[in-house]
């Protein structure tokens, strides 16, 4: 198979199959303007040919470290099947209708959450957050939850992706797609890593 996002589907249904939490959770690195990186666990909202999609507050730590710089890592570790998938790439903001529609799906309290949280910046203590929850519930009841507009979507446009598969005495299988350059945007070179 030389289509690294047909490879992805088949993994990835594995995974929804297989693994007993959040086969959707990958890891997301970045790094800030000074080059310091940063890791956190995010959710895969969406995928495909066109990318890799989470959401988040655009005001957050891993926000501002995007907008710095606007290329990040993924990693999904599936323990279950014993397989890793690695994704590198440059960074975009999902559109407005995508991250409309999604934040729609999410549950209530999720968006009212969205709303009361000023993420990653310091909390002098749960009960500030917690009123804020509760003004945010005053301030909506019985109105629809829209989209904060410091909230919405990122999509990392892959230059790689490496599909690692546990063997036997460590010696694993790596698979490496590469975007061709020079062949064009949907183009791939495939290839073998030592493990």
């Amino acid at each position: 198979m030389t289509d690294p996002f047909a490879l992805f589907d088949e993994w990835f249904a594995e995974a929804q199959a297989s693994e007993p939490n959040d086969p959707n959770a990958m890891a997301l690195a970045t790094v800030d303007m000074a080059g310091r990186p940063s890791a956190r666990m995010v959710l895969l909202k969406g995928h495909g040919p066109d990318g890799f999609v989470f959401y988040t507050n655009r005001e957050s730590r891993k926000a501002d470290d995007l907008a710095a710089q606007p290329y990040a890592a993924l990693l999904f570790h599936w323990k279950s099947l014993r397989r890793q998938v690695r994704v590198e790439g440059a960074v975009s903001h999902a559109s407005d209708a995508e991250s409309d529609a999604y934040f729609a799906s999410r549950g209530r309290d999720s968006r009212l959450g969205a709303w009361a949280s000023d993420q990653s910046r310091p909390l002098d203590s749960r009960e500030t957050f917690e009123a804020r929850f509760a003004a945010m519930q005053a301030r909506f009841e019985g109105k629809d939850v829209p989209r904060p507009p410091h909230w919405g979507g990122y999509r990392i446009i892959p230059s790689a992706i490496e599909f690692w598969q546990d063997r036997a005495h460590r010696l694993h299988e790596r698979r490496l797609f590469v975007r061709a350059k020079d062949i064009g945007a949907d183009a791939w070179t495939e290839g073998q890593l030592y493990p």
